[in-house]
């Protein structure tokens, strides 16, 4: 049997930040390891997360627009670089809303070893990352748009060419409600949903299967229950089910046939009535066979970040590389045993951990594996006696 080739360490060890937020300048270097950010509410914990998670294609973990990320009183522009190492190999990426010639509109800049790249996400070849808030402890219980929107980072960060099908999907499908709504003719309409079929399928299909891994990965966890239950996890929808009884081309002829005889109907709503817009994420917490939106507060927050750390884990399997993970106020709810299974947990994956928590007593455990760092007063600073690895 052959082994599979251990995935590269990917780790931020520098970051530098511009008119972000709450931060005029900052400069903070940090080690491989597990990162602890503490300090009092509103100090900028979670800005520092949101400033690294826009190294990544989309609008970070806060899906602010750009211009409102930028620091009051700033002219407007803002600016995130960052160094990697991989594996001892140091790579610099840097993005920023960059200010236009007069007149025109900012818009958002990457650079990657100081050339200009083509766009965000080319920032996927470098680093991938995953994240986890408290905005997102209503996952299971919310409207089906912050699951899919949720499913599709996920699918994003184990598949780098996701994004780019769902942006046409999603131009396509707007482009085809417009000319329902303008009666635009019968041949153009044809076209658009020709295109619009086949980006719908493969974002499906792109959705599934990372649903299916996903769910499989949990299951080898099923030992590790006590502390982050285990879930299956599928998508429900008619467009889905449908999906599953065909193959894809079979699909996409199926979907087209369907877009044209409901363009009646769906002129009339304003928007398509089925496709991969309207699925959901099911997830069912395996122990009791129970909905996830069914299950106790506590178990959806356990479930939650038990599904994180499986989808860090197969991240890490599928793209060559660990992850690095953003995890906003994890541990403040966490009972003391459910603490020390997400430490182990981080340890095991080999992943570097940015983790953030009011109280330094909350990360206990970590001391002399960790580097704890002090946010206040627009800064950060290394707590006395933590070195970087």
């Amino acid at each position: 049997m052959t082994t599979a080739p251990a995935p590269d360490r990917v780790a931020l060890t520098a970051l530098s930040l511009r008119d972000l937020r709450n931060y005029a300048s900052l400069n903070v270097a940090f080690g491989a390891t597990p990162v602890a950010l503490t300090g009092p509410n509103g100090a900028g914990k979670t800005n520092l997360l949101e400033a690294i998670s826009l190294l990544t294609p989309g609008r970070g973990l806060r899906r602010a627009s750009f211009e409102e990320i930028a620091r009051d009183g700033s002219p407007g522009a803002w600016a995130v670089a960052a160094t990697l190492d991989r594996n001892g190999e140091e790579t610099r990426l840097g993005t920023g809303l960059a200010e236009g010639p007069s007149g025109e509109a900012r818009t958002r800049k990457v650079r990657i070893n100081g050339a200009p790249a083509t766009g965000a996400d080319a920032l996927l070849d470098y680093l991938r990352l995953l994240w986890l808030t408290p905005a997102m402890d209503g996952l299971f219980t919310g409207p089906a748009g912050e699951r899919r929107r949720f499913l599709d980072r996920l699918v994003l960060t184990v598949d780098a060419a996701h994004g780019r099908r769902a942006r046409e999907f999603e131009r396509l499908l707007t482009q085809r409600n417009r000319l329902l709504e303008e009666g635009g003719n019968a041949s153009w309409l044809d076209a658009v949903e020709a295109e619009l079929s086949e980006r719908a399928v493969a974002v499906a299909l792109a959705r599934a299967e990372t649903a299916t891994l996903l769910s499989a990965r949990m299951g080898r966890h099923a030992e590790d229950a006590a502390a982050f239950p285990v879930g299956r996890i599928a998508l429900s929808g008619d467009f889905d089910a449908a999906l599953a009884e065909r193959s894809a081309a079979e699909a996409e002829v199926w979907y087209r046939r369907l877009l044209t005889e409901s363009r009646p109907a769906d002129r009339a709503a304003g928007r398509a009535l089925s496709g991969p817009h309207r699925s959901d994420l099911e997830v069912v917490l395996a122990e009791k066979n129970m909905p996830a939106a069914k299950s106790s507060t506590g178990e959806q927050k356990a479930l939650l970040i038990g599904l994180v750390l499986a989808h860090a884990e197969l991240v890490a399997e599928v793209s060559g590389m660990t992850p690095v993970l953003l995890l906003d106020e994890v541990a403040a709810h966490l009972d003391p045993g459910r603490r020390i299974a997400l430490f182990d947990r981080l340890t095991a994956l080999g992943s570097q951990a940015f983790m953030t928590g009011t109280d330094p007593i909350l990360f206990e455990a970590l001391r002399g594996s960790a580097e704890m760092f002090r946010v206040a007063d627009n800064n950060v600073v290394r707590m006395e006696g933590e070195n970087p690895s």
